[in-house]
């Protein structure tokens, strides 16, 4: 039996925002295989995952396989909207969130929040980028407007861009090299109508920017690769099309091969692959892990 074993490793993921997301399953699974994990949530939603991560109420949510239960050595906020302080605005967001903003005490941008992490604890091994966002996502891409459009594209795709840059001085040299995972979706290849505000064209630059970055930070040992997960009814998902967002997933599983939709640990699963030296030649790729549905035609 080959043990996929993390210890001693440094793993960072951005965008756990409750129990139920690809990235909370992935940090279980890191950290159940040995590594230190650091989570980077949005500002927004740093107290419901502080809440998730001590409530009884959650506490089945937060075992692991050996039984015991998961706890990050750090959860930091980040808003991957800016890549420095610098590019902060305050008085252009909504009055609460200015408030909530002017709080916060320790540096939210994503350079700030890699340093943070880096300088800490010496280092950084996985890199895990899990961020998508469109305030327009339920308007189809012809009713889309250009600011928001914008916005999906930075946030859920230039964010690759800048959280590698960031880490890339963090990552290089490390043993066994770093790697970086991202999720993607197939929307970003076919045309899904209801995908929209942006976010199929934003998931297409992310596959596109995660090939040529695999290219600029693979001299430095670190591999860049992504993740296409088939449709998962989330929370965040839910909400976004409520009674509506389980159909694709009822959809996906009677028209894919194996005819059953995914479950979220598959998704770690494979992450952990792409996180082991079992792919320490693997680059540039995009994992399906959509029980076979990217192969079909309908």
């Amino acid at each position: 039996m080959v043990t996929i074993d993390l210890s001693g490793k440094v793993a960072l993921v951005t965008g756990v925002g409750d129990n139920e997301s690809f990235a909370w399953f992935i940090s279980k699974a890191l950290r159940a295989a040995g590594a230190t994990v650091v989570l980077a949530c949005h500002p927004r939603v740093v107290g419901i995952v502080e809440g998730v991560l001590t409530r009884d109420m959650d506490r089945e949510s937060r075992l692991l396989p050996d039984g015991s239960e998961f706890k990050p050595a750090k959860v930091l906020p980040c808003d991957a909207g800016y890549d420095t302080m610098a590019d902060v605005k305050l008085d252009e967001l909504p009055p609460a969130t200015q408030r909530a903003y002017a709080k916060l005490t320790t540096d939210y941008s994503i350079t700030g929040m890699v340093d943070a992490v880096g300088q800490e604890f010496g280092g950084i091994d996985i890199l895990i980028h899990s961020m998508a966002f469109s305030r327009e996502i339920t308007k189809p891409l012809i009713e889309t407007s250009r600011k928001a459009y914008h916005e999906a594209m930075g946030i859920s795709a230039y964010s690759l861009v800048s959280l590698t840059r960031a880490a890339a001085p963090y990552m290089a040299g490390r043993p066994g090299g770093g790697s970086v995972v991202g999720l993607t979706y197939i929307g970003g290849e076919r045309v899904v109508p209801y995908y929209g505000g942006g976010m199929s064209t934003a998931k297409a630059a992310l596959d596109h920017d995660a090939r040529q970055l695999a290219w600029f930070v693979g001299d430095k040992g670190t591999r860049v690769n992504l993740i296409s997960a088939g449709p998962y009814a989330s929370r965040a998902a839910r909400s976004i099309r409520p009674g509506e967002f389980e159909k694709s997933v009822e959809h996906a599983a009677a028209h894919s091969p194996l005819r059953r939709p995914i479950e979220p640990t598959e998704v770690a699963d494979a992450v952990l692959f792409l996180c082991s030296p079992l792919a320490s030649a693997v680059t540039g790729q995009i994992l399906y892990v959509d029980c076979g549905y990217h192969v079909m035609g309908t």
